[in-house]
């Protein structure tokens, strides 16, 4: 089941109505200046099905990128420049926004088309967007529906009916470990994202968690500002409990994963890897009664005990 159905009225990405001005896709977060050198990156991702296509447009000391993901494998396209303006992000013969993408790079071409997104009620920072942090998250879109097709190395892919997630990242540096697990694709309308991260704040250091769910229309935040107790946390298993809210999540790779570039002090020098299409399953309890258990083997999923440094032949 699709969480909305596509509006009513379409247009191409590159071409929105003049009444309906773009949202601003923020380039950078920091109220605080630093020397370090820093990162900003965007992640785009679409999924039809088993097939999962994601963009991460980005700039770092040494330049802007795109980084893909895709049933060809993972890649990294170095490009001249990268530009924010009016909410548009354009980076070499690529643009992206709210109202989708256009794609030309090298053995990839395509565009796609994006339904309503669906934002958080409130930035899922809390109150830490207010202070310095080495690695700052937003979520743009929680889901939205797709249409349109890329063409990668000669062979098409369709993406009409699909589903779509958007979120960034800037700051210095990755965290030193995190687990990160998204998906917009159950049985029923539903769409979770949730992250724990080693987070330096301050001269402490602690594990942080933000997570997100809207289910049915209703939004749910679990988080360390909120006083979020992480009950467990394993490569496969994470217990959450915050005042009424019990959540387990119990995840499966299908796969080792997708090896990506992630940032180290500004510099795209670290490695991870990201496993698509996991097997997830959610568990939602509140005051002890079961709010939904849901399964998706549609999962995004990257378990990073160490950012291990780059190398190209591993």
């Amino acid at each position: 089941m699709k969480l909305f159905e596509q509006p009513a009225g379409k247009y191409p990405a590159n071409n929105p109505p003049a009444n309906h001005p773009p949202i601003p896709i923020p380039s950078t977060n920091t109220p605080h200046p630093t020397t370090t050198p820093r990162f900003t990156g965007w992640y785009f991702k679409h999924q039809q099905g088993n097939v999962v296509v994601a963009f991460i447009p980005g700039r770092a000391q040494g330049g802007a990128f795109v980084q893909m993901l895709s049933p060809a494998g993972a890649r990294q396209f170095d490009l001249p420049s990268l530009r924010v303006a009016r909410g548009f992000i354009r980076v070499g013969g690529c643009m992206f926004s709210r109202y989708g993408c256009k794609i030309d790079l090298l053995g990839v071409q395509g565009a796609l088309r994006y339904g309503p997104l669906t934002p958080l009620a409130s930035d899922i920072m809390g109150p830490f967007r207010f202070f310095p942090m080495e690695c700052r998250h937003g979520v743009i879109s929680m889901a939205h529906t797709l249409q349109g097709y890329l063409v990668i190395e000669g062979r098409r892919y369709c993406f009409d009916g699909g589903n779509g997630y958007i979120e960034m990242d800037s700051g210095t540096s990755f965290p030193r470990f995190y687990q990160w697990l998204q998906c917009n694709d159950f049985a029923q309308p539903c769409a979770f994202v949730l992250s724990l991260a080693h987070i330096p704040f301050y001269g402490l250091q602690f594990t942080g968690c933000i997570c997100a769910l809207v289910y049915r229309g209703r939004q749910y935040r679990l988080a360390t500002y909120r006083g979020v107790r992480i009950l467990a946390a394993g490569a496969q298993h994470i217990t959450l409990r915050q005042g009424a809210l019990r959540l387990a999540v119990a995840v499966t790779p299908a796969q080792p994963g997708q090896r990506l570039r992630a940032p180290v002090r500004g510099r795209m020098a670290g490695g991870i890897r990201e496993s698509v299409n996991a097997h997830l399953r959610l568990r939602l309890w509140e005051g002890g009664r079961p709010v939904f258990d849901l399964q998706s083997p549609h999962a995004m999923y990257e378990y990073v005990p160490a950012v291990e440094p780059w190398n190209e032949k591993t």
